[in-house]
């Protein structure tokens, strides 16, 4: 089924009276008819801020200015557009392992509707990046994988248009859509097991301000008090997404003489990081410390020793993010927390 209002209207038996023409769009955005056809067809000649206009009021109005683009291979459904915020913490953005696997379940998903995926190239940090994504975009609806700092800037956007999904934390005050994992229990899940263990001075290793990492650091305290342990300072160490950052953060660790034997990592390459950090300094994993990742990303069976780790579920992610972008009924739907998984390997011991 075609996304279009009009067609979801005559669906439910109300028929348009009127059909937008060419010249009607013209008038409204005071323009010529040539220019709105050429803004229709993504014409270099048009500007990019008169295009945002004429394929706003085009949408508007339910012109099918789908019709002008060009037709692909098969007919696709509908057209999905991928974007990826600026990264907070995940400073890897498209290279990031977790998020490859998140473009596949994305993509099975859209395939499976008969929908063609295009990943963007802008990288928003604004409110006004995100407007344009969305204003600028003639796909029927976009897949934001990632929050960043832009939550309130979401919020915002949700107000004129819902014709898109995050992948992302659920947080306080939140109006618009968001599709993600139980961060918190994941968290809470990787520190109880090392604590049970016997492991009693824990890293938490990874951004702490990022919407996820934060959720999963909370997850981490809510493990010590349940285990009526202190939370130590020295213990939550800042790291970017990257091997390079959290290899750099726990050698400094070791280097200031911070006693720990377990380490929670907010993904599985700063756990990947860790092991690099004590392996140079001549401490063995897990006989000296015990490292937990997160994400369960392919590489982390692959590793020496293999990572226990967090799974989260990409393929059901990629399912309720499309379904939620494309099906009527689910436009300004609950968000939704996908379930997390403890995977037991060996580079907790146990």
């Amino acid at each position: 089924m075609k996304i279009f209002a009009a067609n979801i209207c005559s669906e439910r038996g109300v028929v348009n009276k009127s059909v937008t023409r060419l010249e009607d769009l013209a008038k409204l955005a005071g323009v010529s008819i040539s220019t709105v056809s050429r803004a229709l067809n993504d014409s270099p000649a048009v500007n990019a801020r008169t295009k945002q206009l004429i394929w706003k009021l085009a949408r508007e109005r339910d012109y099918p200015f789908r019709n002008y683009m060009p037709a692909g291979p098969i007919g696709a459904e509908a057209t999905i557009a991928i974007v990826v915020p600026r990264p907070q913490g995940r400073e890897g953005g498209l290279s990031d392992p977790f998020f490859l696997e998140l473009f596949a379940g994305v993509g099975e998903a859209a395939r499976e509707r008969g929908c063609d995926v295009l990943v963007s190239h802008v990288a928003p940090s604004s409110y006004e990046d995100l407007y344009a994504a969305m204003t600028t975009s003639r796909a029927d609806g976009v897949i934001f994988l990632g929050q960043s700092s832009l939550h309130t800037a979401f919020n915002r956007l949700a107000e004129s248009d819902r014709r898109f999904v995050v992948w992302g934390a659920q947080l306080p005050d939140q109006n618009y859509c968001s599709v993600g994992s139980d961060n918190p229990l994941g968290g809470r899940r990787a520190t109880l097991h090392l604590l049970r263990l016997g492991r009693k001075r824990v890293v938490f290793l990874g951004d702490t301000e990022a919407p996820e990492a934060m959720q999963r650091h909370r997850g981490y305290l809510d493990a010590l008090r349940q285990s009526g342990l202190p939370v130590d300072p020295d213990l939550i160490v800042p790291a970017h997404f990257e091997v390079e950052s959290a290899e750099a953060s726990v050698d400094s660790l070791i280097q200031r003489g911070v006693a720990f034997d377990g380490v929670v990592a907010a993904s599985d390459l700063i756990a990947l990081g860790a092991i690099r950090a004590l392996r140079n300094n001549g401490l063995t994993v897990p006989g000296d410390v015990s490292v937990v990742g997160y994400d369960n990303v392919p590489f982390s069976r692959y590793s020496r020793p293999a990572l226990t780790t967090i799974a989260q579920d990409t393929a059901k992610a990629g399912r309720l993010l499309v379904s939620k972008l494309l099906d009527a009924s689910s436009r300004g739907a609950r968000s939704e927390r996908v379930p997390t998984d403890l995977i037991v390997r060996e580079s907790c011991g146990a």
